[in-house]
């Protein structure tokens, strides 16, 4: 600005031409905890989904945990559940516009991991996990005000190591594991609503330990495991029922990784590859098929990694 004489100074003038302070991005993704082939991790990270390039430090959970997972409206994420030794009940979250750490949130109704998170602008769901067993809970929060998660309804079956997302009305939950056997299940909620599950189809084949993210109208289940780790990339319409369909591949097959989205770009990042795990980044176009391309580097290899973002398909 300039003085009160009405003159700009040099460094307000630099300042000025350099677009200083550097505004916040609109469109971010974050990636919360994980696991680095030697201990769980506290820390966040996030990426400007409009930009490709390497994350950069947001802050810290409230506790060390991997198996977590995160959703998002426009102004907060959350995450929830996890291991951190024990199975973890604590919901935290974070308000996206700026770095910082994250802030309790409250509890959910059973401390549980392997679970699958989504949302749409107002409503959060925390769906499946294990509490020692595979269970068939959706819990869900009003984003915008904190508190304890509240009992939603069932899954069509009980499993963990599941794979979520939505649209503005529909939360999707695909995959997993049940008591005995990988499942290849697709249900889907209403998410304004509360109550049971509906089959929404079929997998292309039984799997887990996936990552989902989707736009409006599309959504993808990324890599996972149908005992050996795959490169798959999938999609469902989401306004309407049916199996999934082939959409590309990752770069490399992979479980145990994390993903989000705006609204065009489906992003995955992390998980565990045949090497162990990885820092890759990497991006689609949802509203086509192709494989993926390279976006960028985690801070770290890591795997066990949620992510959410503030410009989902779930946010009208």
């Amino acid at each position: 600005m300039p003085n009160y004489q009405g003159v700009w100074s040099l460094s307000t003038q630099y300042q000025n031409a350099g677009d200083w302070p550097q505004p916040f991005p609109a469109s971010v993704g974050v990636f919360f905890g994980g696991y680095n082939q030697s201990a769980a991790l506290n820390t966040m990270q996030y990426i400007d989904l409009t930009s490709a390039a390497n994350s950069t430090d947001f802050g810290d959970l409230t506790q060390t945990v991997r198996l977590n997972a995160s959703l998002g409206s426009a102004t907060r994420g959350v995450r929830g559940g996890g291991f951190t030794g024990a199975y973890s009940n604590v919901i935290d979250y974070i308000t996206f516009s700026s770095v910082g750490n994250a802030t309790d949130f409250g509890d959910l109704t059973a401390a549980k991991y392997s679970l699958g998170a989504s949302s749409n602008s107002t409503r959060g769901l925390f769906s499946g996990g294990t509490t020692g067993a595979s269970v068939n809970v959706i819990d869900y929060i009003t984003i915008a005000s904190a508190g304890n998660a509240v009992d939603f309804g069932d899954l069509t079956v009980g499993r963990q190591q599941v794979a979520a997302f939505a649209s503005s009305t529909r939360s999707v939950v695909g995959g997993g594991f049940t008591i005995s056997a990988l499942s290849n299940v697709i249900d889907y909620v209403t998410i304004a609503t509360t109550g049971n599950a509906t089959d929404f189809g079929d997998l292309l084949e039984a799997k887990i330990q996936m990552a989902g993210c989707s736009s409006s109208t599309r959504g993808l289940f990324m890599g996972g495991d149908n005992t050996f780790q795959i490169n798959v990339i999938g999609y469902i319409t989401i306004a309407s029922t049916g199996n999934e369909t082939d959409f590309g591949d990752l770069s490399s097959a992979k479980d145990y990784l994390a993903a989000c989205s705006s609204e065009t770009k489906g992003i995955c990042a992390g998980g565990n590859n045949s090497s162990g795990d990885v820092n890759v980044i990497e991006e689609v176009t949802i509203a086509s098929t192709g494989n993926a391309t390279d976006f960028g580097d985690l801070l770290e290899a890591i795997s066990q990694v949620s992510g959410a973002s503030n410009s989902h398909g779930g946010i009208a």
